[in-house]
């Protein structure tokens, strides 16, 4: 049945570290409907994370490897498969729904699928987002104001990293594109998802977006932050993609800024913004540019940043219009991950741990 089809996506798309859980409404299979034939819906099951060539995969799953390939490569064109060559071979794998098939609809996403995706979000998605309480982004500033050596710690040196891309692409933000359809956006910048290296490929090789320099891209992110957006990536040292996030449509953003939910549910900040009580004049600049409210000003006293809640943005210490603010990497900081699979590991192992919370450690009573 057609129906099976999505329900078997649906399930399998569940099992990735940003699941893709059942609603009441089903609203998700609608998604998955609006996205998926029936025909890549089952094709798409028989994929995996780990890269693989298609005739390899249809091996394994005994089906006619001319048919996979050629579906496989329209799948991969349409944003429902990831693609990655290497060595003179054509590889696919599975893409979860975020970071992955959400994002890949930019180029294809209109106002049913953009209803869609924001009841899916309110309803469901939030929550599975924070979920687990590991951080899913990093948060990285740029500016003159970041006052510390990162030698040490060279993942942390945005700018830098930038400039080491051996590729990259700009695209449109779903999240202010989403928005936008459903009358809810906002005038931030729209073209600013960065992706790199692999990722930059494949968004250039599908039509999803457009190849920029090194200088172009860190243009775009000083145009970002005039804009007051955050610049959050995965939260893995190595980066291959980066968000300039708003508070008011950004799905991680929002967490925060709508539902009240701590910090640490989303981002990894590594640095936190510390004011200079004597050379503060309590303008409340700062304040007003803080996107998540991290920031306090009582008339005639210096602004008081609340660490617990500061994202490390460097956006405060960018207006300041007496330098009294800096931005310094956390005495303790939470290093990112090595890996990609690390960071999915830790965020199945967190919800885990969450689930057992919920139901009392798993245990019955007496």
């Amino acid at each position: 049945m057609t129906e099976d089809a999505y329900y078997s996506l649906r399930e399998f798309l569940d099992m990735f570290p940003l699941g893709f859980p059942a609603t009441g409404s089903g609203v998700e299979i609608k998604i998955l409907e609006k996205l998926f034939t029936e025909e890549e819906a089952r094709a798409a099951i028989l994929l995996t994370p780990f890269p693989g060539e298609a005739t390899a995969i249809a091996e394994r799953a005994g089906v006619d490897p001319a048919w996979l390939g050629t579906l496989l490569e329209s799948m991969a064109a349409r944003g429902l498969v990831f693609r990655v060559r290497r060595n003179g071979l054509i590889l696919y794998n599975s893409a979860p729904f975020m970071i992955g098939l959400y994002e890949y609809s930019v180029g294809k996403i209109d106002r049913e699928l953009a209803e869609l995706y924001s009841e899916y979000y309110e309803s469901a998605y939030m929550d599975e987002m924070g979920a687990s309480d590991v951080p899913g982004f990093k948060v990285l500033p740029i500016g003159e104001s970041i006052e510390d050596d990162m030698v040490l710690y060279p993942f942390a040196n945005l700018i830098e990293e930038v400039r080491a891309a051996r590729k990259i692409s700009v695209a449109d933000c779903i999240c202010r594109r989403e928005a936008r359809l459903i009358d809810k956006g906002c005038d931030h910048p729209a073209e600013t998802c960065l992706r790199f290296g692999a990722a930059a490929e494949y968004y250039i090789e599908n039509g999803i977006g457009r190849e920029v320099t090194a200088d172009e891209a860190i243009a775009i992110l000083e145009e970002a932050d005039r804009a007051g957006l955050v610049h959050a990536g995965t939260n893995t040292r190595h980066l291959s993609n980066l968000c300039n996030c708003c508070p008011c449509c950004c799905a991680s953003m929002k967490g925060i800024t709508t539902r009240g939910h701590e910090r640490h549910r989303y981002f990894n900040a590594l640095f936190e913004a510390v004011v200079d009580a004597g050379a503060c004049d309590s303008c409340e600049q700062c304040a007003e540019r803080c996107p998540v409210g991290a920031i306090s000003v009582v008339e005639g006293a210096a602004a008081v940043v609340e660490r617990d809640a500061c994202l490390g943005c460097g956006l405060c210490a960018g207006v300041c219009p007496e330098r009294a603010i800096t931005v310094h990497l956390k005495e303790n900081i939470e290093e990112p991950f090595e890996r990609v699979l690390a960071l999915g590991a830790a965020i199945i192992e967190g919800k885990r741990r969450g689930r057992e919370a919920e139901t009392g450690g798993g245990h019955e009573d007496g």
